[in-house]
């Protein structure tokens, strides 16, 4: 009876909820259409897939605050204090970055100290606490008179060093790591034995670097100490043929420390002019770039002339002397620990490594942006020609500007001619004469601008550059790395600041990886090594 008393209208309904469903057509056009009631909940899931669409993560609540990561799409914004858990999705700005779209879009990650971490994490003690005697706390005094206290990565690998332990020290750029070396070294010389004059060079120390200009700063930097403390440093540079190499030797027969890139000192091997037999010690600067497969058959042959020793035992017997092992460098990406099997045992070496290493530095800002091709040489003389209108009232720096090849450096030399853009030029390339000593001009302020190749990127100290522009993305995390080393170095008066224009799509995938690292403020992937010991944190 209750069942009679219900509209007609009602009891369709109710008819289409219980029965099947192959029987909605409408029988006659004067029956009304049936009636489907959707829950309020799956309304507004529709609605909001509609509006954000169903690829779109989900948009991060941004509050007022400093920001880590800022995009042009403010939804994308990251807060300086939300960290993305490791399983989190992530709201990248460059996910679509591989669509034609998103062109000219673009996003940075800003910086969130004002200062270096090396600076940040100076040792409560001195120097002399660390064992350097104190003629050789004069002649750092003498030398470089602005570094009083040392840095976490110093106070960790002097120690070490003096012991007479093989070390491995990975830390970030400008972390302070050549005096690191240098010091304790130089120390160990000092109560050697006296210079004589043999028919050949034979140093007691050597310095391996990769590049002409890393020579030429490490060789500046061990001078003055040497010079204080009765220490001849001399320097061995390639790109030279074996008439210049010879005359080079031939000046000067007597040093005790030698630093030279692998090629130059292969020849004067291969010819005779030189004796690695008295070695003390052996530094292999910039280690990860030396053991790359381009450097290693140069490598593996100077250490068949070297005599490495074991341990420290070995280096106590004064008529059969061996060399210390001293690797240094500022990323040591996965597969270079098989290659350090090679030069040492694991057992015999002493790994120190920085919590920031592989990390994005966060005293840095770091603007991507999404161009093509035919726009980038616009952006770029558009942001030099703003930064020389600039008010230049406070304290300037210079700019570096990274290409992939040599070629585009000096295609990029001519438009910058043509819109009276002073500049210099530096990449391999080059004659060797008009290479040498260009980047010391730079670093003297001689021009404000550097185009150049990564053979910049590797060591090299640049306490005045304020902007990096990556006008060619680099083609590795590991070289992008390198790159940014150039700007916030402890010593640094300006703010660094890098500017990276990003146009292949495998410029977008190093981007994706270098922002989703940022939002989780972890390491960048595919760099993790068998380096694991962490520097001891100072408070």
């Amino acid at each position: 009876m209750a069942l009679a008393r219900l509209t007609r209208p009602v009891l369709l309904a109710t008819r289409l909820l219980l029965e099947p469903r192959r029987d909605l057509v409408v029988r006659g056009p004067d029956e009304p259409l049936p009636v489907v009631r959707i829950p309020r909940i799956l309304q507004r899931r529709q609605e909001q897939r509609q509006s954000a669409g169903r690829s779109a993560p989900r948009p991060v609540l941004v509050r007022p605050g400093r920001l880590l990561v800022s995009a042009r799409r403010p939804e994308l914004n990251q807060p300086a204090r939300l960290t993305l858990g490791r399983w989190e999705c992530a709201p990248l700005a460059s996910r679509g970055w591989r669509s034609r779209r998103a062109r000219r879009d673009h996003f940075s990650i800003e910086r969130v100290q004002h200062e270096a971490p090396a600076l940040r994490n100076l040792s409560e003690g001195s120097f002399a606490d660390l064992g350097l005697e104190p003629r050789v706390l004069r002649a750092l005094q003498e030398a470089a008179p602005e570094v009083v206290r040392p840095t976490a990565v110093q106070s960790s690998t002097i120690p070490p060093v003096l012991s007479g332990r093989h070390v491995l020290c990975a830390a970030e750029t400008g972390s302070g790591k050549t005096l690191g070396y240098l010091l304790p070294l130089l120390q160990r010389l000092v109560g050697g034995r006296s210079l004589d004059f043999r028919r050949i060079p034979d140093p007691r120390g050597l310095v391996l670097v990769p590049s002409r200009e890393l020579a030429e700063q490490v060789q500046a930097v061990a001078q003055p100490l040497g010079s204080s403390l009765g220490l001849q440093v001399r320097e061995l540079g390639g790109g030279h043929g074996m008439r210049r190499i010879r005359l080079q030797l031939s000046k000067q027969p007597s040093a005790d420390v030698l630093v030279a890139t692998p090629g130059a000192l292969w020849k004067a091997l291969k010819s005779r002019l030189i004796s690695l037999e008295q070695l003390s010690f052996l530094v292999l600067d910039e280690a990860d770039t030396l053991l790359d497969e381009s450097f290693l058959e140069l490598v593996d042959y100077i250490f068949e002339k070297s005599n490495v020793a074991e341990g420290p035992a070995d280096l106590e017997d004064p008529f059969n002397p061996k060399a210390q092992l001293v690797l240094v460098g500022a990323t040591f990406p996965e597969g270079v620990g098989q290659l350090l099997k090679k030069v040492a045992s694991p057992d015999s070496l002493t790994t120190i490594t920085s919590s920031k290493l592989h990390c994005i530095m966060p005293h840095i800002r770091q603007t991507f942006m999404r161009l093509k091709g035919a726009e980038k040489v616009t952006e770029l003389v558009q942001i030099l020609k703003q930064r020389d209108r600039a008010d230049r009232s406070g304290p300037s720096g210079t700019v570096l500007v990274f290409c992939n090849s040599s070629s585009t450096v000096n295609w990029l030399g001519y438009i910058l001619d043509d819109h009276k853009i002073q500049h210099l030029r530096l990449q391999g390339q080059m004659p060797a004469l008009m290479r040498a000593g260009i980047f010391q001009r730079f670093q003297k302020g001689s021009r404000d601008i550097l185009l150049c190749t990564d053979i910049a990127s590797r060591g090299l100290d640049s306490t005045h550059v304020e902007l990096v522009v990556n006008y060619d993305f680099p083609l590795t995390l590991q070289d992008y790395i390198h790159r940014a080393g150039r700007v916030g170095r402890v010593g640094s008066k300006v703010p660094g600041t890098i500017i990276s224009f990003v146009t292949h799509p495998w410029d977008v995938s190093l981007v994706q990886k270098i922002e989703l690292a940022a939002r989780r403020r972890r390491s960048l992937p595919g760099l993790e090594s068998s380096v694991r010991e962490t520097l001891p944190q100072q408070t």
